[in-house]
């Protein structure tokens, strides 16, 4: 018996014929039925053993233009991930300088809450950096929490710098991401055709990087202007500190008669 050999829909279950209780029961050998009827009664049975995966992906493009300081953007971007934020989520928690594990915002799918929690590691670049998804598990409604350990999901933000412009005053930062989502279909969810499903949770998916990577693009530009501001706070006060270090040395006795020395001996 060939199972391999039957091609199986599994939107069409309900076309394939299957023998009655009736016909068990007047069969002179109830265990017997054609070799015909068997093969659809496998074919069936594992069908709805087997769950069929749905997979989404989704990419977008974004940029956002950022004033050019007296220090290069490009050397922001190089900096320790630890230095400044690229992550867009409700809340973070550092687990070291380059990890962190974020709090996704809300969501909607298919009228279940969803809220994912991502593990992320930042990667510096010579260019920019990269943002790469280590894990993630979803809270959220309990059909969906149910979910976490029959779904795969990768991401990657590459995040550049574009270094053509120098020497402009106004350069350009990108981020370019991509969500790709493999999941076992719940089996609440088997009755609905798999193409509906990956139409909807790739939309899903569309809909989130639509929204979130125009805010994400102009809250980086906003973080890195705010760290370039602390940096030139960092810089006065260190100036400042100098100058009180060499006011204080000025008035010191031994100071003052070095110089009364040295003007003598001038004259």
């Amino acid at each position: 018996m060939a199972l391999g050999s039957c091609s199986f829909n599994p939107t069409r279950l309900t076309s394939l014929p299957f023998p009655s209780k009736n016909a068990l029961k007047t069969a002179k050998n109830p265990l017997y039925m054609s070799t015909a009827s068997f093969k659809l009664l496998c074919v069936r049975a594992s069908a709805w053993n087997s769950a069929s995966k749905a997979r989404f992906v989704a990419r977008r493009k974004e940029s956002v233009s950022v004033r050019q300081l007296k220090r290069p953007l490009i050397e922001y971007m190089r900096l320790p991930a630890s230095q400044y934020s690229v992550l867009d989520a409700e809340r973070i928690e550092r687990i070291d300088d380059n990890t962190f594990r974020c709090y996704v915002y809300r969501f909607k799918f298919f009228n279940f809450e969803v809220c994912p929690v991502l593990l992320v590691r930042v990667e510096e670049q010579p260019n920019g950096c990269c943002i790469k998804l280590l894990s993630c598990k979803l809270d959220g409604s309990p059909i969906v929490v149910a979910q976490n350990d029959k779904f795969d999901a990768s991401m990657v933000n590459q995040i550049t710098c574009d270094t053509n412009r120098s020497g402009s005053l106004v350069q350009e930062l990108t981020s370019d991401a991509i969500i790709e989502v493999s999941i076992e279909v719940p089996f609440a969810f088997r009755p609905i055709p798999l193409g509906m499903i990956e139409s909807t949770g790739t939309q899903v998916l569309e809909q989130i990087l639509r929204l979130m990577l125009p805010r994400f693009m102009a809250q980086m530009g906003r973080r890195i202007m705010h760290a370039r501001a602390r940096e030139r706070q960092k810089q006065r006060k260190m100036v400042a500190a100098a100058g009180e270090r060499s006011r204080r040395n000025s008035y010191h006795p031994h100071n003052y008669w070095m110089n009364v020395l040295r003007i003598s001996n001038s004259c």
